[in-house]
C-alpha cells in the first residue's frame, strides 16, 4: 500500500483572496483534536464567500467592525465562529482581505464518525435513530456540532500556527482530479435579497455531502467535459 502523504497549511497557504480560499480550501481536511486527544477529520466539500465591503450578506459589509466580527480583520487563517440561533455555531476563516471570510459549510467524515454521531445525537432532543454518515456534518452548524467547534473554544484561533493541536487543515497528495461547482449562496436574509444569485458558493461535483446541490449549474459543467 502506497503512503498517504500529508502537510498542515501554513500562513502562506491561507493569504489568498476570499474567492481563491474557498477553491482552494475544497479537498481539504479539517482535524479537530479533543481534549481527550481523539482526532475527528473530515475533508472540506463545501464552500461559502463572505467578502465585506459591498457584500450586504457579509457581517463586515460597508466596513462594519464590531467586537463581535473582530476575526474577519484578521490575518488570514484566523477562525471567526459566530452563534446562530438556538446556540448553532458556524465556522469561518479569514482571508487576506480585511473584513472577508470563508464560510465552512460542509465536511465528508474522513474518521471520528462515532463520536461525531454522539455529539450531534446529543445535540438533538428525542432523536431515537442514528444519522447517516452524509448527513453528519452536511451543513455548517451541523458540522461545528460534529466537530464540538464554539465560539467559546475556537473563535479567534490562529490555524496557522503549526504548534497548536485544538484544530488544524491539511492537504493530502492525490492524482484524483475534483471538478468544482461554483453558485449562488444560501439562506441569506431579506436585507442582502439582490446578492442571493452572487455565484460565491462553492462545493465539489458528484459528492453526496454536499448541503444543497445546483442541479442546473452542473448540467453545464458536465456538458463542458
Amino acid at each position: 500500500m502506497n503512503e498517504i502523504n500529508s502537510r498542515r497549511l501554513l500562513k502562506e497557504d491561507y493569504t489568498k483572496s476570499c474567492k481563491d480560499l474557498a477553491v482552494y480550501l475544497l479537498g481539504k481536511t479539517l482535524i479537530r483534536q479533543l481534549e481527550n486527544g481523539e482526532l475527528l477529520k473530515g475533508k472540506i466539500v463545501e464552500t461559502e464567500c463572505y467578502l465585506g465591503g459591498e457584500d450586504k450578506a457579509s457581517h463586515s459589509y460597508n466596513g462594519k467592525v464590531t467586537k463581535r466580527n473582530e476575526p474577519m480583520y484578521m490575518p488570514s487563517g484566523t477562525t471567526y465562529v459566530y452563534v446562530l440561533y438556538f446556540g448553532y455555531h458556524c465556522l469561518n476563516i479569514s482571508s487576506e482581505e480585511p473584513g472577508a471570510c470563508v464560510l465552512i459549510r460542509s465536511l465528508e467524515v474522513v474518521s471520528g464518525r462515532e463520536v461525531m454521531e454522539q455529539l450531534r445525537v446529543a445535540k438533538i432532543k428525542n432523536i431515537s435513530k442514528t444519522i447517516k454518515t452524509t448527513d453528519l456534518c452536511n451543513g455548517p452548524s451541523k458540522l461545528c456540532i460534529a466537530m464540538d467547534i464554539t465560539r467559546e473554544s475556537l473563535n479567534k484561533f490562529d490555524l496557522t500556527n503549526p504548534y497548536n493541536s485544538q484544530m488544524w487543515i491539511e492537504e493530502q497528495e492525490s492524482d484524483e482530479e475534483m471538478a468544482v461547482i461554483n453558485t449562488s449562496r444560501i439562506g441569506l436574509g431579506p436585507s442582502a435579497e439582490e446578492w442571493k444569485a452572487a455565484p460565491l458558493r462553492y462545493y465539489i461535483l458528484n459528492n453526496k455531502n454536499v448541503s444543497k446541490r445546483d442541479k442546473k449549474a452542473e448540467k453545464e459543467l458536465m456538458f463542458l467535459y
